[in-house]
């Protein structure tokens, strides 16, 4: 079984601990200083406190779960005996280089080094690197504890033995991980989000919908039937002759904006960054910020525990 070390104890580094632990494995969390770990074991609590309202487990796991994550300061004690090496640092490429660069000196050959990055080169971060077939990117995505999916990004340079051990290691996690079999910007998952959101950009600059009626149109409607299928299983349960002919059509007509579009281009040139300082696409009030959030939340944990008793369901078959 791997040991596994998080590097970083941000909001998707102490998520990703929580998704080691619950897989009955211990981790070690590093942080920058203690406030960092402190942050950080308050939204370990958090979490583990609302999974457990949510019966996901019972308050015996849930301590078992506090008890396997160690934390510390110190990057040498992180590392020491560690098998399998996640850093979550901010996305800044020099800064992960740097930090890679330092890893593969102190770190044995066989250490897997895995990026969180959610959209960085595998390739560049382990530039400086001297054993690059060890580097791969494992793209969580937030919420780490809540979302299945990690996609498992090759380097120009990556192994299949890297790729493999990245794949067992999220299984035994719960995930449900892709490889990614070239190093390309975005990935998967970023690559179809940003189409969407392109086009919702689109049609809210030719004024054809709101806003609000623009996010309606996907919560309840594509938004309901991507859960079970998604773009090529839908275009085959629809028709392929019916998604060609609407295809040769339409493509024609959708946004090929090599950037972002005016009004977005505003909101930001005006400070306005959305949730994280109140003002977006939307007013959010404390009020408001809380209610989507635990709305997220609620929706994400109980298709969490559709796929726990559809793991089991499958065992006793």
């Amino acid at each position: 079984m791997e040991r596994v070390t998080i590097l970083g104890a941000g909001t998707m580094g102490h998520s990703i601990a929580i998704s080691v632990a619950w897989a009955e494995m211990d981790v070690t969390l590093y942080g920058i200083d203690e406030d960092d770990l402190k942050r950080a074991e308050d939204g370990v609590n958090r979490k583990l406190a609302i999974l457990q309202e949510n019966d996901l487990f019972n308050k015996e796991t849930k301590n078992e779960i506090k008890h396997r994550l160690k934390k510390t300061t110190s990057l040498e004690e992180a590392i020491d005996g560690a098998t399998f090496i996640i850093e979550a640092v901010p996305e800044e490429i020099k800064l992960k280089q740097d930090l890679f660069e330092k890893l593969d000196k102190l770190c044995v050959e066989n250490v897997i080094l895995a990026s969180n990055t959610s959209g960085l080169s595998p390739t560049k971060i382990a530039i400086n690197t001297h054993h690059p077939e060890r580097t791969v990117v494992t793209h969580f995505w937030n919420p780490a504890h809540l979302i299945p999916l990690v996609e498992v990004v090759r380097g120009e340079k990556t192994s299949d033995g890297t790729v493999a051990r990245s794949m067992a290691l999220l299984k035994l996690m719960k995930k449900k991980p892709i490889e990614v079999k070239k190093d390309i910007l975005g990935s998967v998952g970023n690559r179809l989000q940003y189409a969407l959101f392109r086009e919702a950009q689109y049609i809210l600059e030719q004024g054809a919908a709101s806003k609000e009626d623009i996010d309606a149109a996907v919560v309840y409607s594509i938004g309901r039937r991507l859960p079970v299928t998604g773009p090529f299983m839908t275009a085959d349960m629809g028709g392929l002759d019916v998604f060609n002919a609407i295809s040769n059509y339409l493509f024609n007509d959708l946004s090929t904006a090599d950037r972002s579009l005016k009004t977005m281009e505003k909101l930001v040139s005006e400070g306005k960054y959305g949730q994280k300082n109140g003002h977006g696409f939307y007013e959010w009030t404390s009020e408001f910020s809380n209610e989507m959030n635990q709305q997220r939340e609620k929706t994400l944990i109980d298709w969490l525990k559709k796929d726990r008793e559809e793991e089991l369901f499958q065992k006793s078959r």
